[in-house]
């Protein structure tokens, strides 16, 4: 029998100013198994992947993308049809978006588009399939099946075009005109405790490309900061799962405590050489540089930006000392601006952040730290980082205290819709269907200009796009009111005006019904 002592240990190594601890050794040296996992090249370690897979592609946005091994990929132009699983579809020819371009993906089942223009483009025009799966859902549906789960009940999506299946999968060649080809899938729903669930499938993947920190040459595996995010979850998954790591070491030099993914899980390692890219560099502002001149452009953006900076300044009184609290992208990355004197709260960013901090300096700057919005962000003491399951764990559970969205309509009901525009806007779903699918316990608050550019009103009697939550929003501020919402009743309540605005204005401005409370106050 095998007698094992943990011990850590510093062992030299040829190399003069090299160093490596090793965590644990036995008293009795066991043999090492001969299967090799490190391969030479990314070329040869993705020579067994071929057409028609379904690729798990692991990364959030540019962040822990495994970039080397997408390119080996893009070589084999034998390789077609794939079907490929991930958060976002790359930007350009980084990620994803290289394999779209080589036009090897035939169906992409992702949370968000973003800013991909050609894959936009692609699926309107009816050129690729597109599942739109909430994010929190994505991730439980890879983990479910990696847990041995066929199925499973979420309240995220429910009474939305998620459980009706009204979002096209496919549009027949020309595109939205030209009607659907794939119709979306439809869901089964059930009523639990009161509460609406609809049955999601496991997504099962043949193939799982993982971008990771350091790996040993056994597998297992270390990410660092948020570049673990779906990593994780699909590596697990996965038929065959390979990771391109940016240092490899040898075995017993990781701490046991540190590792994220187990080597059962991992069967090749190749070198990562493709670099780390961010998608969005953000830059915490430096007091040294002097405003730009005024010019006509920069008063209009002033003017705007002072709207959205009067509505963020009156959300953030919405926020207790201590609240842990879920900011979408855009405009609600501003309230923390504007937190009262004496007001601290824990930011969450579902791509696996409690406790996010301000934008870094150029000094701070790291490309494994980035927000939901994929801009580089810091963080703070007493921050953890962790991978999106445990991400949408906390915020599905309700264990957020609130959250804050923008719209693109919000109904009287509470209804809010931000994510498409059908057959002209696809932005994605990201993980707003989660954020606001437990309202009982999560307070969800609507941040938005009160019209939309065209001058049309955005609180409406029922939305016309499609629902991100049915009756899930409590509070609505925008730059002319801030509005109160029963759920329960579907009717919604005015209750403060800002400054200089009257109450006339208000109604000329909104499709949706509304009460007045009997005392009006004011916000500057």
């Amino acid at each position: 029998m095998l007698r094992t002592r943990f011990l850590s240990l510093r062992v030299k190594t040829a190399h003069p100013n090299l160093t490596i601890r090793l965590y644990s050794t036995s008293l009795d040296e066991s043999p090492i198994p001969k299967v090799k996992k490190v391969w030479d090249s990314a070329d040869e370690a993705v020579k067994d992947v071929k057409s028609g897979d379904i690729l798990l592609s692991g990364g959030f946005g540019l962040c822990g993308t495994p970039d080397t091994l997408i390119q080996a990929l893009s070589r084999r132009k034998d390789v077609q049809k794939l079907t490929a699983v991930s958060n976002n579809a790359g930007v350009g020819n980084l990620g994803l978006g290289c394999l779209l371009s080589t036009r090897q993906i035939d169906k992409m089942i992702s949370s968000y588009i973003g800013g991909n223009k050609q894959f936009e483009s692609m699926y309107l025009k009816g050129e690729v399939s597109m599942e739109l799966v909430p994010q929190g859902t994505l991730v439980e549906r890879l983990r479910a099946h990696a847990a041995g789960i066929p199925f499973f009940y979420t309240p995220t999506g429910a009474s939305t075009a998620i459980e009706h299946g009204s979002i096209p999968i496919r549009y027949n060649p020309g595109g939205f005109e030209h009607g659907v080809m794939i119709p979306g899938n439809k869901k089964e729903s059930r009523e639990i405790n009161g509460r609406k669930f609809v049955l999601e499938p496991a997504i099962k993947g043949d193939v799982a490309f993982i971008r990771a920190w350091k790996a040993d040459e056994i597998g297992n595996v270390v990410f660092r900061y948020t570049a673990n995010n779906f990593s994780t979850v699909m590596a697990k998954n996965a038929a065959l799962t390979i990771v391109e790591a940016e240092e490899i070491v040898p075995r017993g030099a990781l701490n046991p405590n540190e590792i994220h993914l187990p080597s059962v899980y991992v069967d090749r390692i190749v070198r990562a050489t493709a670099p780390k890219q961010i998608e969005f560099t953000t830059l915490a502002p430096d007091s040294s540089t002097p405003p730009p001149s005024p010019t006509s452009t920069t008063i209009g953006k002033a003017s705007s930006l002072e709207k959205r900076n009067r509505i963020c300044r009156r959300a953030a009184k919405e926020l207790c000392d201590g609240d842990h609290v879920n900011l979408g992208i855009g405009m609600p990355t501003l309230v923390p601006e504007y937190l009262p004197e004496g007001v601290s709260v824990w930011l969450q960013s579902e791509n696996g952040i409690l406790g996010m901090g301000p934008y870094p300096t150029k000094q701070q700057l790291d490309a494994d730290i980035i927000n939901a919005g994929k801009e580089t962000v810091t963080l703070l003491p007493g921050a953890s980082v962790f991978d999106s399951s445990e991400s949408f764990a906390m915020i599905r559970g309700g264990h957020m205290q609130v959250c804050i969205l923008g719209a693109m309509q919000v109904s009287q009901a509470g209804d809010i819709a931000n994510f498409m525009i059908p057959g002209k806007l696809v932005k994605g779903i990201g993980g707003a269907m989660d954020l606001v699918s437990n309202p009982d316990k999560t307070k969800v608050v609507v941040v938005m200009e009160h019209c939309a550019k065209d001058g049309s009103p955005k609180l409406m009697k029922e939305c016309a796009l499609p629902l991100t939550g049915a009756r899930t929003v409590s509070k609505i501020v925008t730059e002319l009111a801030v509005f109160e919402v029963d759920r329960a009743q579907g009717e919604m309540t005015l209750i403060e005006l800002a400054e200089g605005v009257e109450l006339e204005e208000v109604r000329a401005k909104t499709d949706a019904d509304f009460k007045v409370a009997d005392v009006i106050e004011r916000f500057a």
